[in-house]
């Protein structure tokens, strides 16, 4: 090797071992159908403009359907065109036990007649007793797209969340045991509207669960912020060996009042041993989405890759 050679790769040395397990945009993964409200011919340009390797799912683009629903034809035609674009499939949002958990009194704003009450309650029931079913067809979806960590939630918020912590848990044991056999982990989601919304719930509630394939899937910006902010204080109650994915909204890149200290939980992540993928779930809801996404992503990108 040429001394001046050697001196550069020397130089470089330090630098590489600094971050040896560092997040770049090949592991940012954005979510199919907030990049685009109308097709997947607009994911696949949005991933080839950033230089991406991931993908989240959840409904498809431009149509009100749930990937997990849909017949196997069409489930392996996307599996191909996945494929041959190099795209990895990182995360699968279902939307499993987002409701009323049957025998609980969700914590409401709003009244309820009693006609209207009973309408949910009997709606709420046939999706509990239908969860394994939900749970088998989420999973047959999952292989065929080849991804292997699928979304659950912990059912509407009650008025003292942590009395019903053993319940749920057991519920999801139930659908761990299902899943384990197809090597699937379950990955459940903080929300505020959930029995499970700061991180330090998250962080309790999945000591009630033993599984090996229960993991948790982290949203930054689903915490309360009258609770906790969610970097650096809540990170502290995030299990780091059960955090296999996390993600993003638009609001905490973008705008001054929420904006999170991405690069900070990005070194944080990277020192912690973190392997999976970081989602962008832009969330703007009003209309901007496509637009912000590509906002986000850049932003995402510059401080992932730019430490400072």
């Amino acid at each position: 090797m040429h001394r001046r050679h050697f001196l550069s790769a020397l130089a470089a040395a330090p630098l590489l071992q600094a971050r040896p397990n560092k997040i770049d945009r090949t592991r940012l993964s954005p979510i199919a159908d907030e990049v685009s409200k109308t097709s997947m011919a607009d994911v696949y340009t949005f991933v080839e403009k950033f230089g991406l390797k991931n993908l989240e799912l959840r409904d498809v683009p431009g149509e009100r359907i749930h990937f997990y629903k849909l017949p196997e034809d069409r489930l392996h035609a996307f599996a191909k065109e996945f494929q041959s674009r190099g795209i990895n499939i990182s995360f699968f949002n279902t939307p499993f036990l987002k409701f009323t958990l049957p025998g609980t009194e969700p914590k409401r704003s709003r009244p309820e007649t009693p006609e209207a009450k009973q309408k949910r309650l009997d709606r709420e029931q046939k999706m509990f007793d239908s969860r394994i079913e939900d749970l088998k067809q989420g999973i047959r979806a999952a292989h065929i797209l080849g991804v292997d960590k699928l979304r659950i939630f912990t059912f509407t918020r009650v008025a003292e969340p942590e009395s019903v912590y053993p319940r749920v848990a057991e519920i999801i044991s139930e659908m761990a045991h299902v899943a384990e056999k197809e090597k699937i982990h379950l990955l459940v989601e903080n929300e505020g509207s959930q029995n499970t919304a700061s991180s330090a719930e998250l962080g309790k509630f999945i000591g009630h669960i033993h599984a090996k394939n229960v993991g948790l899937n982290w949203d930054t910006f689903n915490v309360p912020t009258e609770q906790e902010r969610a970097f650096p204080e809540g990170y502290q109650f995030i299990p780091k060996k059960r955090l296999l994915n996390l993600q993003a909204k638009g609001k905490t890149l973008l705008l001054d009042k929420n904006k999170l200290d991405w690069g900070g939980l990005f070194r944080a992540l990277e020192k912690d041993g973190y392997k999976g993928c970081v989602g962008l779930e832009t969330h703007f809801l009003d209309g901007t989405d496509p637009e912000k996404s590509k906002l986000a992503m850049a932003e995402m990108i510059r401080l992932a890759e730019n430490p400072t």
